[in-house]
């Protein structure tokens, strides 16, 4: 793991097995082995690392657990996958990654894209910001995009209508707008198409108050926090 997070090119992706373990309950030589298999997108890897370099992005994940992405999608096997917020799309890469890798399902990606001022991020632009003549997903590389059902617009729209062409969701990340009033939105929006154990993902919950704890209780499951960081995951009854 240690050469994938090298050509990634985030020190930060490093890679939290307990959490992974606490959220699948897989024993942990299957999540080690199941890691192991990123060995093989080191090439991939480099890549997204020189694309974020061009537009201006060098050290750069929007999520710290690209890696445990991967792991949690090719564990779970979902038939559909589902995550609001997007910008470079290095969420999504590793989500397309497992999902190939399990030969079935279909990730669906809503982003509300901003766009940067000029040719340097500002100081007061937000880091998701697209570079100039970038779209949404301007990392993700061509061959993964079979599986990719992406969309453009607000989660307020998007969402529910995402949900009521599929059957259910196996796992559900919330990356976009970081209040509480709308990852409560997100959350009991997706709720009633939660599979049995689907796994559920929020990043930044720092931001967001009691709105995943409150959601947790509802289900009467556990939070999982990503070590200290504020992401935390739960899986459902």
């Amino acid at each position: 793991m240690v050469e994938a997070r090298r050509a990634l090119g985030d020190r930060r992706a490093a890679v939290n097995v307990d959490w992974v373990e606490r959220l699948t309950g897989a024993p942990r030589p299957s999540i080690e082995e199941t890691l192991a298999e990123l060995e093989e997108f080191l090439d991939m890897e480099e890549e997204i690392r020189r694309r974020h370099a061009a537009g201006g992005r060098s050290h750069y994940a929007q999520i710290r657990a690209p890696f445990e992405l991967y792991a949690l999608t090719r564990l779970g096997r979902p038939d559909h996958v589902v995550e609001t917020g997007v910008s470079s799309g290095i969420s999504s890469v590793h989500f397309l990654l497992a999902l190939k890798k399990n030969r079935h399902g279909t990730l669906h990606s809503i982003d509300l894209p901003t766009f940067q001022r000029g040719k340097k991020l500002g100081s007061t632009e937000s880091p998701v910001a697209l570079p100039p003549g970038s779209t949404t997903g301007w990392a993700v590389p061509e061959h993964l995009l079979r599986n990719w059902d992406l969309r453009l617009g607000s989660s307020e729209e998007l969402l529910p209508r995402i949900l009521s062409e599929i059957p259910s969701v196996g796992l559900f990340l919330h990356d976009s707008l970081h209040t509480a009033a709308h990852l409560t939105f997100e959350l009991s929006t997706v709720r009633p198409k939660l599979r049995s154990g689907a796994l559920v993902l929020a990043d930044n919950t720092a931001w967001t108050g009691t709105a995943f704890p409150r959601f947790a209780r509802s289900l009467g499951v556990p939070v999982h926090p990503r070590g200290r960081s504020d992401l935390v995951g739960l899986r459902t009854p």
